[in-house]
């Protein structure tokens, strides 16, 4: 592996936690893992890769959306644990359910509460 990979503390099962932030606001819009191959295609090509472990596989955000995440930064934390990609993000949604960000709920007096309006239906979103 490159010096740089070498320097990312990989969980036992050779994940990165990963954070996108918008690179113009600062706000967080999504959380997810990498693993090794995700984070070399992500600095290969200037597109955040994943590893979802859902699907069991690599995954290019915005491959089936179209709203890819240009990535404009890559930065590590102190314990080398987290992964913190600077984007801008296509589309202006980088949630599933067709929000802005997957952070869109907040509590509030022991409840959720949604914060954020859908802005594409999701079923609109992935239906290309």
């Amino acid at each position: 592996m490159s010096g740089w990979i070498d320097a990312i503390r990989w969980s036992a099962d050779g994940l990165v936690a990963t954070i996108a932030q918008d690179a113009g606001s600062g706000r967080v819009l999504m959380f997810a893992f990498m693993n090794v191959e995700a984070l070399e295609r992500t600095v290969a090509t200037g597109e955040a890769h994943y590893w979802s472990r859902s699907r069991g596989r690599l995954w290019h955000k915005g491959e089936e959306s179209g709203n890819v995440q240009r990535v404009r930064e890559i930065r590590l934390d102190c314990d080398g644990d987290v992964v913190l990609l600077s984007i801008e993000q296509g589309g202006g949604i980088a949630c599933h359910t067709g929000r802005e960000s997957c952070f869109f709920r907040c509590l509030e007096d022991g409840e959720w509460h949604v914060t954020d309006p859908v802005v594409i239906d999701p079923e609109l979103l992935y239906s290309r």
